[in-house]
């Protein structure tokens, strides 16, 4: 017989009619279908319960009735004081640093970092980026080039050569570290390994930024306001701009450079300057600086997009507030991106992890002649 097919149980009634006995079984078979049926869905249930019990932030406010740890061990805290309290309890507790509070009631921490904003100067994204297998890299930069004269037929020719220096970067070493505790790894609800590597990241951004603007090139960058050859205009007052129309300063400023590299430049400035100037206007009564007319357009003074640069100057008395120029004759040499040590054994007796950071930059610039800055002077 088919295992597969309907069995006929002997249920004493072997002389009714065969069809009839067909609809009995089937009927005891459907009831039996609908029992397991509601049996699976229950453990189902059960199941999916077990499920979102499981996948609940541990930080997080409890759903189901079972007290949590911090909530008992304060109740028993009131109820029976620290002295007579299972240790596992006492550790729950939170621990005010005004010893007049006591023990606070138990804390709840959401599992995200709140941040303050920390800006930096972008001139990376603008600038010339490479990056190097050495200690130094030099290049040629030519300071002098040949010169045609105009001559007879039979005249003596005149000799003209180039001359060339170098310029050599050396990338310098950005570094710092920070102690973890053990237990504060295993028990944070926010990844604190890859918060640390996103805070090292903003820290060294921040830091190579101001130096991409002001270094002085000794353990640092060489920053773009303080690399030599670059040419200097005045605003013709001596705290400022002239207040007779201010804007022929960023118009002259504009057309001081060649055409060609005034049609690739920027401006760099910070937001105080920004918005000093917003409101000029020129000799026909349009405005200077030009909100953008689309998302991620840049503001563009005269045509040409504005870098908020918040290591530039404000404006004041002897300050250099604005540049404008093509950042392409900016360099920066990359030698070791950001680069994580995970260090577990140097404080290990201290139950601490020490977590290393570092990387190597140089920059400097290669083509003063693409650039213009302003300074605040009378003469």
């Amino acid at each position: 017989m088919n295992m597969n097919a309907l069995e006929l149980k002997d249920t004493g009634l072997e002389n009714e009619d065969p069809a009839a006995q067909v609809g009995k079984a089937l009927e005891e078979l459907k009831a039996k279908l609908e029992t397991k049926a509601a049996n699976d869905n229950k453990l189902t249930e059960r199941l999916d319960r077990l499920e979102a019990k499981m996948n609940r932030p541990q930080n997080g406010p409890a759903n189901d009735n079972e007290p949590r740890l911090e909530t008992k061990a304060f109740n028993s805290f009131i109820r029976r004081g620290v002295e007579r309290m299972d240790p596992l309890e006492a550790k729950a507790l939170t621990v005010a640093t005004d010893s007049a509070a006591g023990y606070l009631a138990p804390e709840q921490f959401g599992a995200e970092i709140l941040k303050a904003l920390r800006q930096f100067s972008p001139i990376r994204q603008y600038a010339r980026v490479i990056t190097i297998g050495g200690s130094e890299i030099k290049y040629p930069r030519r300071t002098g080039s040949t010169t045609a004269y105009w001559v007879g037929e039979t005249d003596d020719r005149t000799e003209s050569e180039a001359a060339y220096e170098q310029v050599a970067f050396a990338p310098y070493e950005l570094a710092t570290f920070t102690d973890v505790s053990n237990q504060l790894l295993e028990d944070n609800a926010y990844n604190l390994e890859g918060e640390l590597s996103s805070d090292f990241a903003e820290s060294f951004g921040i830091a190579e930024g101001s130096a991409f603007v002001t270094g002085n090139g000794t353990g640092k960058p060489k920053g773009i306001m303080n690399a030599a050859g670059i040419q200097t205009m005045i605003t013709g007052n001596g705290t400022g701009f002239p207040t007779s129309a201010p804007a022929d300063v960023l118009i002259n400023m504009f057309h001081k450079l060649p055409g060609v590299h005034a049609q690739n430049g920027a401006w760099l400035m910070n937001r105080n300057t920004l918005g000093s100037i917003r409101t000029w206007k020129d000799s026909m009564g349009r405005y200077l600086v030009v909100d953008p007319i689309s998302d991620g357009a840049p503001t563009t003074l005269l045509g040409r997009p504005i870098v908020e640069t918040i290591d530039m100057d404000d404006i004041g008395a002897n300050k250099y507030p604005i540049l404008f120029g093509d950042l392409k004759g900016y360099r920066i040499v990359d030698r070791i991106g950001l680069s994580i040590l995970r260090d577990p054994y140097t404080l290990a007796t201290k139950g601490q992890v020490r977590f290393h950071a570092r990387r190597r930059v140089g920059a400097d610039v290669t083509n003063p002649d693409r650039f213009v800055k302003l300074k605040v002077s009378a003469t």
